[in-house]
C-alpha cells in the first residue's frame, strides 16, 4: 500500500498545529520546560510584520506528522545566502515513511531556487537515529566548529557594556 506525502508551506491558520508540533519535539528532545513560545510569538515570527523563519508541514495520507522550521543566513566567506534548519521532527509513528526525507528534499529544493550556497543545521550529540539518518542524505557534520551561545543573565550583562554612543 503506497502513503500520499506532502509538504507545503505553513499559513497563519497552522500556528496551533505547528506549536503542537513543536511541543512533540521538545518531548522527544527532553526539552518540554524550554518550550515557552505562544501562538502569538510562532505567529509574529512566521508572519508579522518582519518575518524571522519560515515553516513547511508535512503531511503523510492527509494528516500533519511533521514540519521543519527554517531562516536565511549569510556566508561572509562565500558571499551567498544559505538556509538554517532549526527544527525538523517527524512523529514517531510516521517515522521511516519518507517524510524526514521529504521535508529536507522540499528545503534543499528551496535553497537551490534562493541561489543558496548551503543549508545547515545543528542535531543533539545523543540523537543516533537523527545522526544516521542525515549521513545516508550525504550530509557532514562540522566537527571542526563548536556552538556557543549567550542567553538570559549573560546576554543582559554582555548588552549592558556596550560603549556609550555619541
Amino acid at each position: 500500500m503506497s502513503r500520499k506525502l506532502s509538504v507545503i508551506p505553513a499559513t497563519p491558520a497552522d500556528v496551533p498545529l505547528l506549536l503542537e508540533l513543536m511541543a512533540a519535539l521538545a518531548e522527544y528532545e527532553r526539552m518540554v520546560e524550554q518550550l515557552v513560545a505562544t501562538e502569538a510569538d510562532l505567529a509574529d515570527a512566521l508572519f508579522g510584520p518582519r518575518p524571522a523563519v519560515e515553516a513547511l508541514l508535512g503531511y503523510l495520507d492527509g494528516d500533519a506528522v511533521g514540519y521543519a522550521l527554517y531562516y536565511t543566513t549569510y556566508s561572509t566567506f562565500l558571499g551567498r545566502r544559505g538556509l538554517y534548519l532549526e527544527d525538523l521532527f517527524v512523529r514517531t509513528e510516521a517515522r521511516g515513511a519518507g517524510m524526514g526525507q521529504a521535508l529536507l528534499a522540499r528545503l534543499a529544493a528551496i535553497a537551490v531556487e534562493r541561489g543558496c550556497a548551503r543549508l545547515e543545521w545543528a542535531v543533539l550529540n545523543w540523537n543516533e537515529p537523527a545522526i544516521g539518518f542525515y549521513k545516508r542524505l550525504g550530509a557532514e557534520p562540522m566537527d571542526t566548529w563548536t556552538v556557543y551561545r549567550l542567553a538570559g543573565d549573560a546576554l543582559e550583562a554582555l548588552a549592558g557594556k556596550q560603549p556609550a554612543r555619541s
